[in-house]
């Protein structure tokens, strides 16, 4: 008999790639030793992605960030340039110039990182104004000033209320584009404010509703420490000038609104549906987000937030005029631009609005105390919207 041969082994085929056992297709080069070819290949592979991801994370990071930087640059600028101009009292002056603008601009914000634009919170501004100061002198001195504020403030609101649900229903159910539906407001709001007012600013007869306006949470005075929303009784002449008043009741009211702002976009299932409809309204709809619904509410807050402006420049100027936002509608826009926020919808952050606010703000004080020609504002504030562009664009340039 023949021995018989072994049956010959049957030849192992190629685990399936992503089964058990499978090896990757550049094991060789990843479990190569380290002074082998393969393994000089891979590390000068990763060397050379090194230096590429180095300079777009800075690249990032300085898009991110530049709005900060400049602010901080402007700051030091002129406080070496500017005489005055780094001052407790300076920066305490700023910010309650600041603080009608920016009530706006909050509410610009929502609007914007939604995809629209609200382009009648101006005169809606100058509308609540008027009639807050109709209502407030109506109210006269015999009611207390805590009440005829109030009365105010509640006729503000219903002016705001109405703009605000007129713009959201135009838009949402109407399907009017943004522009074409505030624009329209914006002539509404003007021409009820100047009818209303007569064409002349209201003029506001209250005792007391002044220091509201322009006074101070907190006064210090050497000899008795802090009072609180008074100074202490009694004080005249040079004792006056010991005086220090500590955050202006519009910038406390103003910091009060900004973390109710930043809480709600950042916090908040609203600010969630804000920023998903502004990425992509259809998306949101199919995710279930009542986006007609939510975009109604987007433009009422906008509207609101400016007629709290509205009665802040009343009780700060004891008057009402239907022209005293005009001025401030583009500065809230800019605000926001700088900030970071997208016209396009989907970004933006209350935080950017802020230090947009407040680079504007350094802008305007810092060229009045260089005593440039206050025209120059408009150059320089225009200047700044289109450097924002330009790094919002190179930002998205890179993170493709």
């Amino acid at each position: 008999m023949t021995a018989e041969r072994p049956a010959a082994k049957p030849a192992e085929s190629a685990p399936a790639a992503g089964l058990p056992g499978s090896v990757p297709a550049d094991a060789s080069v990843r479990g190569a030793p380290a002074g082998s070819a393969a393994g000089s290949v891979a590390r000068g592979g990763a060397e050379l992605d090194e230096p590429e991801a180095r300079p777009n994370r800075l690249l990032e990071l300085l898009g991110q960030f530049w709005a900060w930087l400049f602010l901080l640059v402007l700051v030091i600028f002129f406080s070496l340039t500017g005489k005055g101009f780094f001052d407790l009292f300076n920066f305490q002056a700023m910010g309650a110039n600041v603080a009608i603008m920016l009530i706006m601009a909050l509410g610009q914000t929502f609007v914007i990182i939604s995809g629209g634009i609200d382009l009648s919170t101006g005169f809606v501004m100058g509308l609540a104004s008027v009639g807050a100061a109709m209502a407030m002198s109506r109210l006269g001195n015999d009611p207390p000033l805590v009440l005829v504020v109030l009365a105010g403030l509640g006729a503000a609101l219903v002016a705001g209320l109405i703009a605000g649900l007129v713009n959201g229903v135009l838009i949402a159910r109407l399907r009017v584009p943004p522009f074409i539906g505030t624009l329209g407001m914006y002539g509404i709001a003007r021409g009820a404010g100047f009818i209303l007012s007569g064409g002349q600013p209201v003029s506001i007869q209250v005792r007391g509703l002044g220091q509201i306006g322009n006074g101070y949470l907190l006064y210090y005075y050497p000899e008795v420490g802090f009072t609180l929303l008074s100074p202490p009784p009694g004080l005249q002449g040079v004792q006056l000038r010991q005086l220090v008043g500590i955050l202006p009741h519009p910038l406390t009211l103003t910091i009060v609104l900004i973390v109710a702002c930043w809480f709600l976009l950042a916090h908040t299932r609203f600010g969630q549906h804000t920023y998903a409809i502004g990425g992509s309204a259809e998306a949101a709809l199919r995710a279930g987000i009542p986006v007609r619904r939510h975009t109604i509410r987007i433009y009422v807050l906008s509207a609101l937030l400016a007629a709290v402006a509205g009665v802040l420049y009343a009780t700060r100027f004891t008057n009402g005029a239907a022209n005293a936002g005009d001025p401030l509608l583009l500065d809230s826009i800019a605000a926001v631009v700088i900030g970071g926020a997208s016209l396009f919808g989907g970004a933006g952050t209350i935080a950017g609005t802020v230090i947009g606010a407040l680079i504007i703000a350094v802008i305007q004080n810092g060229l009045v105390i260089l005593a440039i020609n206050p025209f120059w504002q408009f150059v320089a504030v225009g200047v700044v919207i289109i450097l924002a562009v330009l790094v919002d664009q190179a930002k998205a340039r890179v993170v493709q």
